[in-house]
């Protein structure tokens, strides 16, 4: 177990209203139009694209935004025009599936792009069409707790004793959600051998001691950040940075012995992006993610940037000696997690008790 000091003054701004736009818009990706009414993304000099991203990347995409519309227009001549969305990651990709004209999406899990695919939306093979498998930047949890640790709370079996009031938000509708819970199934598997009985006995109790289920990973942190409730908030790994920056008094970061590789999955949607003749730009701002200056950018947001040289860069920041398990590897990939613990009836349906 590690604890984590900030050594950093810096403070952060306010945070960023749920969608927040760069730039004035002129409609939903719009770009120029055409006497015969068709877009002309490649002709105009503004071109607009919707990111619809999940719950915690505020202040990463506010940042990131203006990195790519510099770089954009001095590699095109265009001024680029981005709207952002954010929420709970499950919802956020409901909302496409629903209407949301998003260009591209950045969200929690491999999962809530595939159901984009599922939805005829994204074309087959988005995963390999981006490196590391369309992650350009990666994450994990840790506990925030209180300033001194009251509860002394050091690793997951602390979280399912008796007198500890545990945030997280509900994997029925949260990515982040979803890699707490499996964060916790893989230590219970690890301590207990594989005992699937004992997995689902320990994560009841923890769960048990689980106050509040909100649909996302920040409206979790504004309950026990701002509203003061809980001991503790099962975390993003950035999300809890961002709340010890901000409140360097009050809080800290304890790295429990094992947790999850969290890798956020980037995707143009190509339907949506073929109708906007937005393809090019699409590609591009994803593209711009994995480029060295978006790289660093990332982890000084504390998010570990996906290229291994520059993630080095920023040992004294993340502990890089967690045990990390991951979603192929353990858990046969989000399909197969999906259905067996967060499909009506699975396994956390069976489990949870409000």
């Amino acid at each position: 177990m590690k604890r984590i000091t900030i050594l950093s003054n810096k403070v952060l701004g306010p945070t960023v209203v749920l969608a927040s736009v760069l730039g004035v818009l002129t409609g939903c990706s719009g770009n120029a139009v055409s006497s015969d009414g068709n877009r002309g993304a490649s002709e105009s000099k503004t071109v607009s694209i919707t990111n619809v991203s999940y719950d915690p990347t505020r202040e990463l995409y506010e940042k990131y935004n203006k990195l790519f519309q510099t770089y954009w227009e001095e590699e095109k001549g265009q001024t680029v025009e981005i709207t952002q969305s954010h929420g709970g990651s499950g919802k956020q990709a409901r909302s496409v599936l629903e209407g949301n004209e998003a260009d591209v999406v950045t969200l929690a899990l491999e999962g809530d792009v595939d159901e984009l695919r599922k939805g005829g939306l994204i074309e087959d093979g988005w995963v390999d069409e981006l490196p590391k498998n369309s992650s350009p930047y990666t994450s994990t949890i840790v506990f925030l707790v209180r300033k001194g640790n009251p509860k002394n709370i050091q690793d997951w079996d602390d979280l399912a004793g008796p007198g500890v009031e545990v945030i997280t938000p509900d994997p029925k509708s949260s990515g982040g959600a979803r890699w707490n819970f499996l964060a916790a199934w893989a230590y219970s598997d690890k301590t207990y051998g594989g005992n699937e009985t004992k997995n689902r006995e320990f994560l009841q109790a923890l769960y048990a001691n689980v106050s509040v289920l909100d649909s996302g990973a920040r409206g979790a942190t504004t309950t026990f950040v701002e509203n003061k409730k809980g001991d503790v908030l099962l975390a993003w790994e950035n999300e809890a940075f961002l709340s010890v920056v901000e409140h360097p008094d009050e809080y800290e970061i304890i790295t429990p012995s094992l947790s999850i590789l969290a890798q956020p999955s980037v995707a143009v949607v190509d339907a949506n992006a073929k109708k906007h003749e937005t393809e090019e730009i699409a590609k591009a701002y994803l593209d711009y993610l994995y480029s060295d200056a978006a790289q660093r950018l990332e982890g000084e947001n504390y998010y570990r940037p996906s290229n291994p040289d520059i993630l080095k860069e920023f040992g004294d920041t993340f502990d890089l000696d967690i045990q990390l398990v991951n979603i192929n590897d353990d858990f046969g990939g989000w399909a197969s997690a999906s259905e067996k613990f967060f499909a009506d009836g699975a396994i956390f349906d069976q489990i949870y008790q409000k």
